[in-house]
């Protein structure tokens, strides 16, 4: 298998976030980290949990397919997860509202107590790859690069990785501090809240919160690691 090879099977498309740098409008399809401004009338910011970040989908430049039937994803987490981050699944400590249309949506003004909040600039990009270690490479690519590396001048992190995007992100893959975690084809990956040195957001030592989406079943599975 040549490099280019490789290349094509592994390489996906995501789309990543500045955080901040423009001034905010507060208008729909704005994206935010540490704020929620948009509910139905009949929802209330949820008890014991914080803000966390506004998702508008649609208009993005990338959305995974099984996201692409909402609208808006908006996060709240419960300031108990960080007693609890060893946990398989941590879904329990997140409210993940999601919406497949945006015509009854009402203003809010719920910011997180201690996050800066700031608009979230979308970027597309098209050369995501994985982590080494159990970050999404099958066996036999795998297998390949590692033949590769022993046999000729060929180096993973050099040769088809050029960055690792350990940055808010739709698609592509996680950008995984320690080994890769997953939890089955079932459920892909499909966000990652890093953390935000802008936002004041620190998950423990420079961490991610990376998230896996069923939509058959509606459901969520949450991990997270940290350096």
């Amino acid at each position: 298998m040549k490099i280019n090879e490789i290349k094509a099977q592994l390489v996906r498309q995501a789309t990543i976030f500045k955080t901040g740098g423009v001034r905010p409008t507060h208008d729909l399809h704005e994206s935010w980290i540490g704020y929620v401004g948009w509910s139905l009338p009949e929802e209330q910011r949820p008890q014991g949990f914080q803000p966390l970040a506004t998702l508008f989908l649609k208009e993005l430049p990338f959305v995974p397919v099984s996201l692409q039937h909402i609208e808006l994803l908006t996060l709240f987490i419960n300031e108990e997860i960080f007693d609890h981050l060893i946990e398989d699944d941590l879904s329990r400590f997140f409210e993940i509202r999601t919406y497949t249309s945006i015509e009854e949506l009402i203003q809010q003004n719920w910011q997180h107590d201690r996050i800066r909040a700031f608009p979230l600039i979308p970027k597309h990009i098209d050369n995501d790859y994985p982590t080494w270690d159990g970050g999404g490479i099958p066996s036999d690519v795998e297998d390949e690069i590692l033949r590769l590396e022993h046999e000729e001048d060929f180096e993973y992190f050099d040769d088809i990785v050029k960055e690792i995007y350990a940055i808010h992100k739709i698609g592509g893959y996680p950008a995984f501090c320690q080994s890769g975690h997953d939890y089955g084809e079932d459920f892909p990956f499909v966000l990652q809240i890093a953390s935000d040195e802008k936002a004041y957001f620190n998950i423990v030592d420079n961490g991610n919160f990376y998230f896996f989406f069923n939509p058959e079943l509606n459901q969520w599975r949450v991990h997270c690691d940290f350096y």
